[in-house]
């Protein structure tokens, strides 16, 4: 070995030894390089999550928690949602088109989606800008109001077995089954012992449509107390919007945090592995569409339905057409 060699290896001992600073630099330098390049492997190899990753309702979920103004699973602003929400409209009606044409096969599979949220949520914004994507003929949509009384008597869950979609459709439940426990529970419409019994009710009810091949998806729009002053602002200060009020919203504004309580018993008992809650902050309009029409193409393309096979001989009619 060189003297100069030997020279310069005593150097970095004797370095290494006073804490020359430059090697201990290099030192925390090449240690963060390695962290970071651990922290990008281990991002990669995570799998990316979903919007129902997003919205789920899981354990521990407190709906007084949620930031009704957030995007979660989205970074982009209203111009970037929007746009993204064009995208969506040819993916949901191929993937409908297909459920639809699996039915005439013989399938037996549809979906449900159902909406709840207080007053001026974005309800009927979501059935223009994501039902709205749909062919007509292969949706069943169905706005529940005040039971009548044929209705009443019957079990609570007898008219909305009656509006389940057939297979290959998409059924749409504007308010539902849900309202059971929530109204009537806030307004003391029926007693307690009997509410209570219906969460238990409900889940036993959904699990038997899921077994049926009826994927559920349910959805809670939810906005905080003041967005939903302001947009009954606007429909009082718009003639054209003057159709969409009703004096009762403000009655039912008196019942906000009874209505809060409610629909967070109905997460906590309710929201199942086989038919989870996704709860949508709807402040914003825009995200609140671009959010559920996420959660329905995510559905159905896990459904993945399939085109059904001819049940003829696809040669012998090309030839017949060909000799006509």
């Amino acid at each position: 070995m060189s003297k100069k060699s030997e020279k310069s290896k005593k150097k970095t001992k004797d370095a290494k030894q006073k804490g020359d600073p430059k090697l201990t630099d290099q030192k925390v330098k090449n240690k963060a390089l390695k962290k970071d390049k651990a922290e990008k492997q281990a991002a990669q190899e995570q799998p990316t999550k979903t919007w129902a990753d997003h919205l789920r309702v899981e354990k521990g979920f407190v709906l007084a928690d949620l930031d009704t103004s957030s995007t979660p699973g989205f970074d982009g602003d209203k111009a970037d949602g929007e746009k993204a929400l064009e995208g969506i409209d040819t993916l949901l009606a191929e993937l409908q088109e297909r459920l639809y044409a699996e039915s005439k096969g013989g399938g037996k599979r549809s979906l449900l989606l159902i909406i709840q949220g207080m007053d001026t949520s974005g309800k009927g914004g979501i059935m223009r800008y994501v039902v709205g994507a749909f062919d007509p003929q292969g949706v069943h949509h169905t706005a529940f109001k005040a039971p009548s009384k044929e209705e009443l008597a019957h079990d609570f869950l007898w008219r909305i077995t009656n509006a389940l979609p057939k297979p290959g459709e998409i059924g749409v439940f504007d308010r539902s089954h849900y309202e059971d426990v929530l109204i009537v529970r806030v307004h003391d419409i029926v007693p307690r012992t009997e509410w209570m019994k219906r969460y238990a009710k409900i889940n036993a009810w959904e699990r038997k449509v899921a077994a049926s091949g009826t994927k559920i998806i349910k959805v809670m729009l939810h906005i905080s107390k003041d967005e939903q002053k302001a947009r009954l602002s606007e429909r009082l200060d718009r003639p054209d919007k003057y159709w969409k009020y009703n004096p009762g919203d403000v009655d039912e504004r008196g019942h906000w945090l009874n209505y809060m309580e409610a629909y967070q018993a109905v997460m906590d008992k309710t929201s199942t592995v086989g038919a989870p809650w996704h709860v949508v902050p709807a402040n914003r309009k825009w995200y609140a569409r671009l959010a559920v029409a996420n959660l329905v193409l995510d559905a159905l393309k896990d459904m993945d339905p399939q085109w059904p096979p001819a049940d003829f001989d696809v040669a012998a009619e090309q030839k017949r057409l060909a000799e006509s």
